[in-house]
């Protein structure tokens, strides 16, 4: 069974990439729990590991639980096909190995999920990778970041945590007139929202434990790319390295990405409702929200996405104390680092998941010391704002 072309987006999403099992009749994908698969003779699993037959050799290498996630996410992005991994962090360092060589430079987005700059800053540079993370909302700034031996761009939009948007289309059209890929994170709008492909991106990156998943159980990563030969090229560097997921992690965000429309659009209505509640509140400083018309990339946002997402940063006056005080007192919202879960979240980055960056870089980044971050969920919003509200009130 096959979910037809013109179908709409939550058909799309509660069929995507399942077929029923046709040997017992099972409406959910069956878990293959198995480390290996059977040959029928010696010559078929000669075949099979030469290439020129189909069919699963051993769970490492492909899965057909696994592979019903990645054909459901690879069908929402438009890619070829996807590659589901252990992590997010597996997915990021899988991109990074497949396209980055000795004395090859980067550039990535300045304000982006911590680890993905600190592995590139200790880890990659220890062999030879040169780099540039800058604030690619600027498109000038990345154009002056681009040198002769830059191979890939790599965005986060919006940004974490920051929520600056970048133009895709238009760093698509950058790195690919310098010969560079162009690989885009899309984990903070899910591909409900965003189709970074679309818009002239080679792969798309997720980490799945967020959105895709959606019920804070699981963790794992996801690489869309657009052609067959990506696939090809970060397939192998995957396989190699062993950061695939497994079977049960992916029947379990399998089960997830069929409620991924109806969550994304809860949350993103009570984001829209809690922004403008928190933009005119006098405790508080400023509000990044791209819904709001004073957001700097609030064009760009109507235009890129469907949508504006569910992620909203915010200061508040009295700096950290203040920040920490709100944090503190939180009895609905969860105080956790992540997001994207059917629960909401709050956190403060610069103490907690981009606490390893150098504290200069965080500033230039515009992760200030006062900057809550808060991932709106699924629950009533008047309950959320009041939350909010009696945390506010203690300052």
């Amino acid at each position: 069974m096959s979910t037809p072309k013109e179908a709409k987006l939550h058909t799309r999403v509660t069929h995507a990439g399942f077929n029923p099992d046709h040997e017992h009749g099972s409406v959910a994908p069956p878990i293959y729990q198995t480390s290996t698969f059977q040959f029928e003779t010696a010559e078929q699993g000669a075949r099979r590991f030469a290439g020129e037959e189909t069919g699963y050799i051993y769970t490492r290498v492909g899965n057909p639980t696994v592979a019903a996630l990645e054909r459901g996410v690879a069908d929402l992005e438009g890619g070829f096909d996807a590659l589901a991994t252990s992590t997010g962090m597996a997915a990021v360092t899988t991109m990074y190995a497949t396209f980055l060589n000795q004395g090859d430079h980067m550039i990535g987005t300045n304000a982006m999920y911590g680890p993905s700059i600190v592995v590139v800053e200790q880890e990659f540079s220890r062999f030879g990778i040169e780099y540039d993370f800058v604030d690619t909302s600027d498109i000038e700034a990345v154009k002056a970041a681009v040198r002769p031996n830059t191979k890939l761009i790599y965005l986060e939009t919006p940004a974490n945590p920051t929520i600056k948007l970048t133009d895709i289309q238009a760093c698509a059209e950058i790195a690919h007139a310098n010969g560079a890929v162009l690989v885009v994170d899309n984990t903070f709008m899910s591909p409900v929202l965003q189709n970074p492909l679309a818009l002239g991106a080679d792969v798309v990156l997720h980490s799945v434990t967020k959105f895709i998943n959606g019920h804070t159980d699981v963790v794992g990563g996801i690489l869309v790319p657009k052609t067959e030969e990506l696939y090809a090229e970060l397939q192998r560097v995957l396989w190699r390295f062993g950061g695939t997921m497994d079977p049960h992690q992916a029947w379990l965000v399998h089960r997830g990405l069929r409620t991924l429309a109806l969550r994304v659009e809860k949350s993103q209505a009570s984001a829209a409702i809690l922004a403008d509640y928190l933009d005119n509140h006098p405790k508080i400083e400023w509000v990044r929200y791209p819904g709001l018309k004073h957001h700097p990339q609030h064009e760009l946002a109507k235009t890129q996405a469907r949508g504006f997402g569910s992620m909203i940063s915010f200061g508040v006056h009295g700096g950290v104390e203040a920040g920490r005080t709100v944090m503190n007192n939180v009895k609905l919202a969860t105080l956790a680092v992540s997001l994207g879960g059917f629960e909401t979240l709050i956190q403060h980055p610069a103490s907690m998941t981009h606490a390893a960056m150098d504290p200069a870089e965080r500033e230039i980044s515009g992760i200030t010391d006062g900057l809550v971050r808060i991932s709106v969920g699924c629950e009533d919003v008047a309950d959320i704002q009041a939350d909010i509200e009696n945390c506010l009130n203690m300052i």
